[in-house]
C-alpha cells in the first residue's frame, strides 16, 4: 500500500500540471480581462483608474489627468484615444507584458512553492485570502457532508430492509421532494419561518459568529457558532441527502440478494450482524467511492447561493466574484487549491476503501 500512496502522490505532479495549463489557456481566451476593464475605467471618468495608479503611477497618470489620444491602434478594446504608454503600463501591472509561455513557466513555478501570487483588486496574497475564506467554507462543508452521511446511510439501510412496505414508500416521497427543491429555496423557507423574515426571530442572517465572539468564553462561542451554523447546514442537508439515501439503499438491495446473505441467514445469525458484519462492509464501497466528488461539491460549489443569502464570505463567493471581476491570480490560485485538494480526498478514498475492504489490493491491480 506505501508503494502505491507514493505513486499516487507523484502523479499528482502531472494532473496538476495539465490543470493549470488547461486553466491557463482558457484564460488567455476570456475576453474583458483586467487590462480592458482598467481602460473602461478610465474612458468612463477614471476614478477607478485614479486609485490604481495612485502611489505607483506618476506625472499625468497618478493625478488621474485623461493621456492624449495618438491615433495608434490597440489589440485591447476601447483603447483608441489612451497613450500606449498607459496601455504599456497597465499590462506590466498585470503581468501581461510577458509572452504566454514565460508567464506561465513563472505562474508553474510559483505554484510548486505555494506562492499563488496577488489579487488584483484586494491588496492582498491569494494564499491569504483563500485561508481567509476558509473557515466558512469548511464550516458548510464540513458539518453537511457530515449530518448528510449520518442521515443518508442509516435512513437507507432501513429502506432497503422495508423495500416496498409503507416506511419505504413514504420516505421515499420525503427524499424525492427534497431532491427536486434546490438549497436555496430550502434556505429562503427557513429564513421566512425562523429568522424574522415573517414569523419567528430565532436566528442570525449574517456572519460566522457574532460582532462580540472575541469577548466570549469557548463554552458560549460554540454555542454562538452552532447558533450561526444552524439554518445555512440545515439548507444545504434538506436538500442534499437524497442521493446518498438512494445510493445507500440500492447497494444494500444489491448485496442482500446474494449468496452469502442467505448462507449467513440459513445458519442463524442475527439480522444485524448479517447486515452489519456482513453487507455493510461490501455495500459501502459505492457510498465511499463518491465521497469526495460529494464532499467537493458541497465544499466548492454547492454552497455558493447559501454563502449569498446567509452572508457568510466563503470560497464559493470569492471564486464568484474572482471570475466576475477577472481576477485571474484568484481564479487560477484557488483552482488550484481545490484541485489539489480534490486528489489528496481521492486518495484517502482509496485508503479507506483498504481500511473498509481489506481483499482490495491496488498494488497487485496496477492502479
Amino acid at each position: 500500500m506505501a508503494f502505491y500512496v507514493l505513486k499516487r502522490l507523484l502523479l499528482m505532479i502531472p494532473t496538476l500540471f495539465g490543470i493549470m495549463l488547461v486553466s491557463f489557456v482558457i484564460v488567455q481566451f476570456v475576453p474583458g480581462g483586467p487590462v480592458e476593464r482598467m481602460i473602461a475605467a478610465l474612458q468612463g471618468h477614471g476614478t477607478e483608474a485614479t486609485a490604481r495608479f495612485a502611489g505607483g503611477g506618476s506625472g499625468d497618470m497618478a493625478a488621474g489627468a485623461m493621456p492624449q489620444a495618438t491615433g495608434q491602434t490597440s489589440q485591447y478594446r476601447g483603447a483608441q484615444g489612451l497613450d500606449p504608454a498607459l496601455i504599456a503600463e497597465l499590462e506590466k501591472m498585470y503581468g501581461f507584458d510577458k509572452p504566454a509561455p514565460e508567464r506561465f513557466a513563472h505562474m508553474v513555478w510559483n505554484y510548486a512553492r505555494f506562492d499563488l501570487g496577488d489579487s488584483y483588486y484586494r491588496d492582498i496574497s491569494v494564499i491569504e485570502l483563500v485561508l481567509e475564506k476558509m473557515p466558512v467554507s469548511i464550516s458548510l462543508g464540513l458539518w453537511s457532508t457530515l449530518i448528510i452521511y449520518l442521515i443518508s446511510i442509516p435512513l437507507g439501510i432501513k429502506k432497503a430492509v422495508k423495500d416496498g412496505q409503507p416506511f419505504d414508500v413514504w420516505s421515499s416521497a420525503v427524499v424525492f421532494i427534497g431532491y427536486a427543491i434546490p438549497s436555496f429555496m430550502f434556505a429562503i423557507l427557513l429564513i421566512i419561518l425562523f429568522a424574522g423574515g415573517r414569523y419567528l426571530d430565532l436566528f442570525p442572517l449574517r456572519g460566522l459568529v457574532s460582532d462580540n465572539w472575541r469577548e466570549m468564553s469557548f463554552p458560549r462561542l460554540a454555542l454562538d457558532y452552532l447558533w450561526h451554523m444552524a439554518l445555512p447546514v440545515a439548507a444545504m442537508v434538506i436538500s442534499g441527502f437524497a442521493g446518498l439515501t438512494m445510493l445507500t439503499k440500492n447497494s444494500f438491495l444489491d448485496e442482500i440478494n446474494k449468496q452469502y446473505v442467505l448462507t449467513a441467514r440459513a445458519k442463524g445469525l442475527p439480522e444485524k450482524q448479517v447486515l452489519y458484519g456482513h453487507v455493510f462492509r461490501n455495500a459501502m464501497l459505492i457510498v465511499i467511492a463518491g465521497f469526495p466528488s460529494a464532499f467537493l461539491a458541497i465544499f466548492f460549489t454547492g454552497s455558493l447561493l447559501i454563502e449569498v443569502i446567509f452572508s457568510l464570505d466563503g470560497l464559493g463567493l470569492l471564486g464568484y466574484e474572482s471570475i466576475i471581476n477577472r481576477d485571474y491570480p484568484v481564479v487560477l490560485g484557488t483552482l488550484y487549491m481545490f484541485a489539489l485538494i480534490g486528489l489528496v480526498m481521492t486518495l484517502i478514498r482509496d485508503i479507506v476503501y483498504v481500511y473498509v475492504d481489506p481483499r482490495i489490493d491496488f498494488e497487485a491491480r496496477n492502479v
